[in-house]
């Protein structure tokens, strides 16, 4: 009992960090969650709107945790449609040899996808299919974060930083640019801070996800785009995150 209200309380610490403070009934549901072996800090959770959400890395872990014997996806043609980003799938999952298994279903396009994942819409589908599957498998009754169309989790107030992230406006003057009022650039500063990322691979990936020579030449949107995005994934997967990040590494002079 003193391990998991120990357990409980840093859970609560982080997830008010993450998005502020929790109100009595969402403390009362993570500690059920937490019962359930599912945790913030591992990125097994999220909250959004005031209420939680397991995630699809969550639900993985909890499956293999339970020792699932396999997941089965297959595209459902026959409610596609490539020309309109239109996809729907079906997934069963198998949580042992002899299981009958437990069929989900997910389905995506422009009109149900957050605008950072546009293009992705395939992926969104199967990720949702496979997330309902393991939830009826296992008897999890939340919802999955991948389920909803919003993924914008508000970061806590930053606090002043240095290294101003520019963009240009409409008439090509650079600005620091802000959103809700907080800058951009103490945004991302915070996220780095707060995971303990490598500022210059931040900013390579950046140019990338904007797809632009330098960040002053992308535009209010791809930049704001670009800080929800790796706070979102610093959250749910930091440690893919870094893998990505990594990829953006200069060999050292003279390394075989």
């Amino acid at each position: 009992m003193r391990n998991v209200l120990a357990l409980l309380r840093a859970e609560s610490r982080l997830a008010t960090t993450f998005w502020g403070p929790l109100s009595r009934s969402s403390k009362v549901v993570l500690k059920t969650l937490i019962e359930n072996h599912l945790s913030v800090s591992l990125g097994d959770l999220a909250m959004i709107d005031g209420r939680w959400y397991v995630t699809h890395t969550g639900l993985l872990r909890f499956a293999k945790r339970r020792g699932c014997f396999g997941i089965r996806v297959r595209m459902l043609e026959k409610y596609c449609d490539p020309d309109s980003r239109r996809w729907t799938f079906e997934a069963i999952a198998y949580k042992s040899p002899q299981c009958r298994g437990f069929t989900g279903y997910g389905d995506a396009d422009p009109s149900n996808v957050s605008p950072l994942v546009r293009g992705a819409e395939m992926r969104v589908a199967e990720t949702r299919a496979v997330n309902r599957a393991l939830r009826k498998a296992y008897g999890i009754g939340i919802c999955s974060a991948e389920e909803v169309a919003s993924s914008h989790l508000r970061a806590a107030s930053p606090a002043p930083a240095a290294s101003p992230l520019r963009t240009n406006d409409r008439n090509g003057n650079h600005e620091a640019c802000e959103c809700n009022g907080i800058r951009l650039r103490d945004r991302l500063c915070q996220v780095i801070r707060q995971h303990s990322l490598d500022a210059e691979l931040v900013k390579a990936y950046a140019i990338d996800f904007c797809g632009t020579k330098t960040l002053r030449e992308a535009s209010r949107d791809q930049v704001e785009n670009f800080v929800v995005h790796l706070a979102d994934w610093a959250k749910k997967d930091r440690n893919a995150l870094l893998c990505q990040l990594n990829s953006y590494s200069r060999p050292q002079a003279g390394a075989a």
